[in-house]
């Protein structure tokens, strides 16, 4: 039992240890954002919503089936549902019945539903694509940036190590007399301000890693972390493209376009459907009825010991009558219902036809929902022009952006290295005396900004390929990083 207990512990430990070393990938960043961002869900119960309209449509072609039923109690001076006669009586009285129904014709209003709720639900799986690519390149950007505030604060901290270093060496030079205390005074203030740019560095990091788990909905912030991998810059020849290509292939392939070109189709089926309220609607019924009844009540009459009495006691329909009692001037009658079987079957009835409806006047309310729906059909045709316009723009402002990004990595490139050359060439002289501190801890800045900016432009570049290569129709998960 204590070997288990042991054994237990250690498992937890290391379920712990596996739990915190979880680095997340790109790849699982982008799948678990579109799996649980409540943007995406709500696009998602939208695509939901719109399959239901279209079973409601189909439905509209179906016949209606309608039950109902019915029962009451009266007392006093009431209707003989079965004979019509006013009496007194407590009566209690039921009826059931079937009814159906189903549009023979409406002006081809269900078929035109039915095409309408089918462009809405295309609608709808286009909203879904462009929340999709939008959560997926906002996942990448700031899984970039952390990328990106990581590797400046490697920088930051590995030219401290070098700072460190220099300290050492010019204490040596130092108290051997080779070097004035101002030289190593110097380099100490370079390195306490590369001590706050770690602590600056740091705080970046962690603020981008916790604006990333919150994009992703994840909780647990202390251990959340990415995969420090180096991602390459990969091309695949966009940039070098003619910006009319990837005009023309954005126009073809993007959402915005296709969302502005399925309103304007939806706006025309609107039409349609105004349109057929000029139409004449028929329709056909069929209805089975059926009741039944029971009752006890009180008939005033004559002293049957009257030799003038005549009061005649028949069969009521639906009752067995008879004479239970008698009293001065009053015969008391009781009402025995029929079976209840039998009443159903004898009081049955059905009915059934077509029922025509032409429109003739309506306060033209037909006619302006007509004029209403061919003004959205040009409100949808101008947003569209809109659309077309707004995203040759945006092909134009990323095809410009990812141009003066590789020309902005390019010139980091050629910076750093003339930076590098300019301060190793600085430590040199610094090591032999023939220059000061001072202008050796310049060198060395400038040789760490140059660093962080090659950094920084490598980020960029990488992403507004990525915006160029979505604009172009690659989807947001195919995008190679």
């Amino acid at each position: 039992m204590k070997k288990l207990g042991i054994l237990l512990f250690f498992l937890l430990i290391g379920l712990q240890i596996n739990a915190q070393e979880k680095k997340w990938t790109l790849q699982e960043c982008v799948a678990h954002a579109l799996a649980n961002n409540i943007s995406v869900k709500q696009s998602e119960l939208e695509l939901d919503l719109a399959a239901i309209d279209k079973s409601d449509a189909f439905g509209n072609f179906l016949p209606n089936l309608n039950a109902s039923a019915s029962n009451s109690w009266n007392t006093g001076l009431t209707q003989n549902i079965t004979t019509g006669v006013l009496e007194t009586q407590t009566s209690r009285n039921s009826s059931y019945g079937v009814s159906a129904g189903v549009t023979l014709f409406n002006g081809l209003r269900n078929q035109r539903q039915l095409q309408r709720v089918k462009l809405s639900k295309l609608a709808a799986q286009y909203n879904l694509d462009k929340m999709q690519d939008d959560i997926a390149l906002f996942v990448a950007n700031s899984y970039l940036q952390v990328l990106l505030n990581k590797e400046n604060l490697a920088v930051v901290k590995s030219q401290n190590e070098v700072t460190q270093a220099q300290i050492e060496r010019t204490n040596q030079l130092v108290e051997a007399g080779t070097l004035p205390k101002g030289d190593l005074l110097e380099i100490k203030a370079t390195s306490a301000s590369e001590v706050q740019q770690i602590a600056i560095a740091e705080n970046a990091v962690k603020i981008s890693l916790i604006s990333l788990a919150q994009l992703l909905l994840v909780k647990d912030y202390d251990t959340f972390d990415i995969a420090n991998d180096d991602y390459d810059i990969i091309d695949d020849g966009y940039v070098s493209k003619d910006v009319s290509e990837i005009i023309e292939s954005a126009q073809k392939n993007r959402q915005e376009v296709k969302i502005a070109e399925n309103n304007v189709a939806l706006a025309q089926k609107d039409l349609q459907i105004a349109r057929s309220s000029f139409y004449p609607s028929l329709s056909g019924f069929f209805n089975y009825n059926t009741r039944e009844s029971g009752s006890s009540r009180f008939v005033q009459g004559i002293d049957p010991n009257n030799p003038t009495y005549t009061e005649e006691i028949g069969v009521v329909q639906g009752t067995n009558q008879s004479v239970i009692g008698t009293f001065p001037n009053t015969i008391i009658e009781e009402l025995n219902p029929l079976p209840f079987q039998e009443q159903l079957y004898n009081n049955d009835g059905i009915s059934y036809g077509v029922s025509l409806s032409v429109p003739i006047f309506n306060g033209f309310s037909a006619r302006n929902n007509v004029k209403r729906s061919k003004v959205n059909i040009k409100r949808s045709e101008f947003q569209l022009e809109q659309a077309k316009l707004d995203l040759e723009s945006n092909v134009y402002q990323a095809y410009v952006d990812a141009n003066g990004a590789l020309k902005a990595y390019e010139a980091a490139l050629v910076a750093l290295e003339s930076q590098e050359l300019a301060y190793q060439y600085a430590k040199d002289r610094y090591d032999v005396g023939l220059t000061n501190a001072f202008d050796l801890s310049q060198s060395k800045l400038r040789y760490d900004n140059t660093q962080i900016e090659v950094n920084r432009s490598k980020y960029d570049y990488i992403f507004k390929i990525k915006v160029l290569e979505l604009y172009f129709g690659i989807p947001a998960e195919e995008l190679k990083f």
